[in-house]
């Protein structure tokens, strides 16, 4: 089965990352439910199967694009974020006492916290993307405006996969333009 998984996995990421058009530095939010992958109610089955497996693949999609890689933990946690120390410091995000365990934080941010070089937990980050495996909420820690992203393979497991980028907010009226190659007019 999570060979299964993996398979439809590389296939959510591989045409996200072709769409979204990530950036070296961007952060990347990663919200995920291994308890929705297997089938189960969220935060009542987390497996660390799931989360390896999950977590080879992002770190494929960050070693491709050069993303930075942020991994939710659950609402007992308040949804803090595991990240890299490295990553953190760059953004000025303030680390807090944590460790993520799977009954608190999940199985995710727990694989994730053990996983990567360094990892911290800070409590907000402003990411330019996001992927939410089993509705999980990211949305608070995107940057505004937050762009869903559409793909084909809409499931890993049975999980739903949610994705989205942010884009600089549209801000002015009328008379406002958003492509640098529109002509200048001259102010009246």
């Amino acid at each position: 089965m999570i060979k299964e998984w993996e398979k439809e996995l590389e296939e959510i990421v591989t045409e996200y990352s072709q769409t979204a058009g990530l950036k070296p530095g961007q952060l990347l939010v990663i919200g995920c439910s291994t308890s929705e992958v297997i089938g189960e109610r969220i935060g009542t089955a987390g497996t660390v199967d799931v989360a390896e497996m999950i977590f080879r693949q992002l770190r494929k999609l960050q070693e491709e694009t050069g993303v930075q890689l942020a991994f939710q933990c659950c609402e007992h946690l308040n949804r803090a974020l595991v990240l890299e120390r490295s990553a953190a410091e760059q953004r000025g995000y303030e680390e807090v006492s944590v460790v993520p365990v799977r009954k608190a934080g999940g199985a995710m941010a727990t694989y994730a916290f053990n996983a990567l070089n360094d990892a911290v937990v800070v409590e907000f980050v402003k990411a330019e993307a996001g992927i939410d495996i089993g509705q999980t909420l990211i949305g608070m820690h995107l940057k505004h405006v937050a762009v869903p992203v559409r793909v084909k393979q809409k499931k890993v497991g049975h999980a739903l996969v949610t994705l989205a980028k942010a884009r600089p907010k549209l801000i002015g009226g009328a008379r406002a333009v958003y492509e640098k190659n529109t002509p200048n007019e001259s102010c009246s």
